[in-house]
């Protein structure tokens, strides 16, 4: 969408006038949805699932545009709503499949392999595998790093973590990956 500015945009969800706040919205929605899309999808895998935290990211965020002070881009917002929401939908898909915190998340594997929009191969599978066997804050660093290739500077915003904690954890995650891939016959 290349009528998109930020700036202009931010402006018209602090105006006063709901319509105008609509509009502002509908733009932010338009120009944000296929990248948040996929930053939720790799973390919850399946289509459906990834559908229904990014329609509550936008919920939550419309609730809070007021709340928004603008110290942060509002990618970097949106980013950290969609975080939060793919946690929250992870904790209660775990609790429902009596999964401890620390397992892995194969029940997410088995949505994956089961999900109709899934297209990979097996290569994209197995790497998918050795990724679900990260932890939750490790897992997420790798995503946004490998996949998205989202500056260090701009993940610490996202996840408040400092900039060097998020190089050593997505280090950590490539050796743990490599030694999965690596070590499986």
């Amino acid at each position: 969408m290349q009528n998109y500015n930020e700036e202009e945009v931010l402006s018209r969800l602090k105006s006063g006038s709901s319509e105008v706040q609509k509009i502002a919205f509908g733009k932010l929605v338009a120009f944000y949805t296929e990248k948040i899309y996929w930053q939720i999808r790799k973390m919850v895998l399946s289509h459906d699932d990834a559908n229904d935290v990014l329609q509550n990211t936008f919920i939550k965020a419309w609730i809070n545009i007021d709340a928004f002070r603008g110290d942060a881009k509002l990618s970097t917002w949106l980013y950290k709503i969609a975080i939060n929401e793919c946690i929250t939908f992870l904790n209660k898909q775990r609790s429902m499949n009596n999964i401890s915190i620390d397992d892995t998340d194969v029940f997410l594997l088995n949505k994956l392999e089961g999900d109709d929009y899934f297209d990979g191969d097996e290569a994209q599978t197995k790497l998918q595998k050795a990724i679900l066997t990260l932890p939750k804050k490790q897992r997420l660093v790798f995503n946004m790093r490998y996949y998205d290739e989202i500056p260090y500077d701009e993940m610490s915003e996202v996840l408040g973590t400092s900039v060097g904690a998020l190089k050593a954890s997505y280090h950590h995650a490539v050796k743990k990956i490599e030694d999965i891939l690596l070590n499986e016959h």
